[in-house]
C-alpha cells in the first residue's frame, strides 16, 4: 500500500501540475471517447499504455476473461457500460482483447475452479462455447499453445456475444460502429486483430485498421 500512495502523492504534487489545463478541460467536457476497450482484470493488461491513448479516450470494461454476457443472460455492469457507450457516447469503435498466460483461461481449461467459488463459476458459464470448442477444434494443443488458442477462440466466442445486444447490432448494421477482436503478447508487445479473410489473428501493423471492421459471426 506504501508504493500506491506514494504514487498518489507524486500524481498531486508532480504530474498534475505540469498538466493541470489538461485536467481541468477534462472536467469541464463531456467526455468523448473513441472507443470501447474490453479486456481482461490481469494487472500486466494496461490498455492506454499499449494503445498510447490519454485520459478520455477509452471508455473501459474489465472483468476475469473479458467476458461478456449474451443479452438477456444478465443485467450487470457490462451490459450497462455497452449500452452506454453505444447509446450514449456513441462510440463507432468496440475492441476486445485477450492476452497471453491468461490466469482465467488456464483456470477455464483446467476445470479447477474451487466449488466454494460460485461467482467464478457462475461467471465463467459466459465462457462455457469456449471451452466445448478448444474440446473439439484443439484437443491436440497443449501448454502454452493450448491457452494461447483458448484465448483466441474466446475473444471471438465474446464477439458473437456482443452481437446479440441491440444497440450493437444495430449500430453494426448501420455502419456506425465496428467491433475488433485482439490478442496482446505480454511479453514481446505484439497485438494481432482477427482477419476473416484468413480466419486467423494478425499482426495488427499488417492490418489496414479503417478499412477492416471486425466480424462478428465465429468462423
Amino acid at each position: 500500500m506504501e508504493k500506491i500512495l506514494q504514487g498518489v502523492h507524486e500524481f498531486r504534487t508532480q504530474d498534475f501540475p505540469k498538466n493541470k489545463q489538461f485536467y481541468e478541460l477534462l472536467a469541464t467536457k463531456q467526455q468523448k471517447p473513441r472507443a470501447l476497450f474490453i479486456t481482461c482484470s490481469d494487472s500486466r493488461v494496461l490498455p492506454n499504455i499499449i494503445t498510447r491513448t490519454e485520459p478520455g479516450e477509452l471508455f473501459q470494461i474489465r472483468n476475469a476473461g473479458n467476458l461478456i454476457p449474451p443479452f438477456g443472460a444478465s443485467l450487470g455492469g457490462e451490459v450497462a457500460t455497452i449500452e452506454y457507450a453505444v447509446s450514449v457516447l456513441a462510440v463507432k469503435h468496440i475492441i476486445v482483447c485477450g492476452h497471453s498466460q491468461c490466469g482465467a483461461m488456464k483456470a477455464l481449461l483446467d476445470g479447477k475452479v474451487p466449488d466454494d467459488m460460485l461467482g467464478l463459476k457462475t461467471w465463467f458459464q459466459h465462457a462455457e462455447a469456449t471451452r466445448k470448442i478448444m474440446q473439439i477444434k484443439h484437443k491436440q494443443k497443449e501448454g502454452l499453445e493450448r491457452v494461447r488458442a483458448a484465448t483466441e477462440e474466446n475473444v471471438l466466442v465474446q464477439l458473437n456475444h456482443l452481437s446479440t445486444h441491440p444497440c450493437v447490432a444495430a449500430g453494426i448494421s448501420a455502419g456506425t460502429l465496428h467491433v475488433y477482436g485482439w490478442y496482446y503478447d505480454i511479453g514481446t508487445g505484439v497485438i494481432k486483430q482477427f482477419d476473416q479473410s484468413c480466419s486467423a489473428f494478425t499482426d495488427l501493423e499488417d492490418v489496414a485498421i479503417a478499412t477492416s471492421p471486425m466480424p462478428v459471426r465465429h468462423s
